[in-house]
């Protein structure tokens, strides 16, 4: 309860700030237009009405003048609102601010003349009260008609600049969700295969040992577990995703035996760096298919993570047949290199590279460079990477 009413308090107090802040601002704007007109004020009495008027009457007169259009602009603004100039209703609005706007300025004239002859040291007679007021409605109608239509614009801005920033945020917040979807949609490709092939190992362990059957459905349980709580997750430390790929290896091992070889080279200093959850198992599962599981003597695979400059560069080599002829990521119907790639070009865009290279002699070689994002030290249960 009390971090709630904190909680409360702090928002009011802020929402507050915020309200000041505007009217602050709102009186600095019609102070800085009453300054503006002020600064010609003593040409227009020299040379139109042949006065001279001091300084400090002329910034009287002035700021007393829109400081009453400051009260009256948020009456304007509030009619624009109302009576909108849009395609089906711009003809009726027309005739609503047509007479306001001429009602209005005359209205501010007469109280602006009644204020300033209120502060005048001498009060004028009758008569010469009306012929200064006839003389500043002649002046200063025009201008009011045009300030009236000026207040009005800036309303319409205004609110036109807030529909366009809503709808670039609504815009922004969509792409998120759009690109959070599809590569949740990814991940969840991922899932189904991994787990085929995970049963397959059980399967064909049955009919060896028990013993070790359940030590792999245990496994399998502990990589279930981190995939649902990282369900939502899609970047994670290259630590987690080690203990990840450490775990999967384990299951691999015990299928494969000593026909499965791995070798581990990865900066320590990396561990802490961030790359797509579960974007390793796949590319070695598909090192393991196609450089282990044909091949009766089976095959190697190196994995390796280097930081070059602002990249981390991570490498997955194995030692089989390659990729065929022809081979391209559009038309594989393996799910594994095609989703990895998708993934990185959703998440990183142009700042990631991934790449699969026939080496010289055999083998294929996959090139992931990613931009580095550190997310704090690893956690020291999990910094010490998989080796066999």
């Amino acid at each position: 309860m009390t971090d709630n009413s904190t909680l409360t308090n702090n928002y009011d107090e802020s929402l507050l700030a915020r309200r000041w802040f505007r009217w602050v601002l709102y009186f600095l704007i019609w102070t800085a237009v009453g300054l503006f007109f002020a600064s010609y004020s003593p040409l227009l009495n020299r040379h139109v009405f042949k006065a001279p008027i001091s300084w400090d009457e002329v910034l009287i007169t002035n700021l007393t003048f829109y400081y009453i259009w400051a009260c009256i602009a948020p009456l304007v603004l509030l009619l624009g609102r109302r009576f909108r100039f849009e395609r089906a209703t711009w003809f009726s609005s027309l005739l609503v601010h047509v007479p306001t706007s001429v009602a209005i300025s005359a209205v501010q004239l007469f109280i602006a003349e009644a204020v300033s002859q209120s502060l005048s040291p001498e009060p004028l007679k009758l008569y010469d009260a009306f012929r200064e007021i006839q003389r500043t409605v002649a002046v200063y109608f025009h201008m009011n008609l045009l300030t009236y239509w000026a207040v009005l614009g800036v309303g319409y801005g205004r609110e036109y600049y807030r529909k366009f920033r809503d709808r670039e945020m609504r815009a922004v917040q969509l792409q998120a969700q759009l690109t959070q979807a599809q590569l949740q949609a990814l991940k969840m490709q991922l899932h189904p295969h991994f787990l085929f092939n995970t049963f397959n190992t059980i399967s064909s362990l049955m009919h060896r040992s028990v013993d070790e059957a359940d030590r792999v459905l245990t496994v399998l349980g502990d990589l279930l577990r981190y995939s649902l709580q990282n369900a939502g997750v899609q970047e994670v430390t290259l630590s987690e995703e080690l203990e990840f790929l450490k775990q999967y290896l384990e299951i691999e091992h015990t299928r494969f035996e000593d026909r499965l070889r791995v070798q581990f080279d990865v900066d320590p200093e990396l561990l802490g760096e961030k790359l797509p959850n579960l974007i390793l198992q796949p590319l070695v599962e598909n090192s393991i298919r196609y450089a282990v599981a044909p091949r009766a003597n089976g095959g190697s695979i190196e994995i390796s993570a280097r930081r070059d400059h602002h990249t981390l560069q991570i490498k997955i080599v194995d030692d089989g047949p390659g990729l065929p002829a022809g081979f391209t990521l559009q038309t594989s119907k393996g799910i594994g290199l095609r989703n990895s790639a998708e993934r990185l070009e959703q998440l990183y865009g142009k700042e990631q590279k991934f790449e699969l290279v026939n080496r010289v002699h055999k083998g294929l070689e996959i090139n992931i460079v990613l931009p580095l994002r550190p997310s704090g030290p690893p956690n020291d249960s999990r910094t010490e990477p998989y080796s066999s």
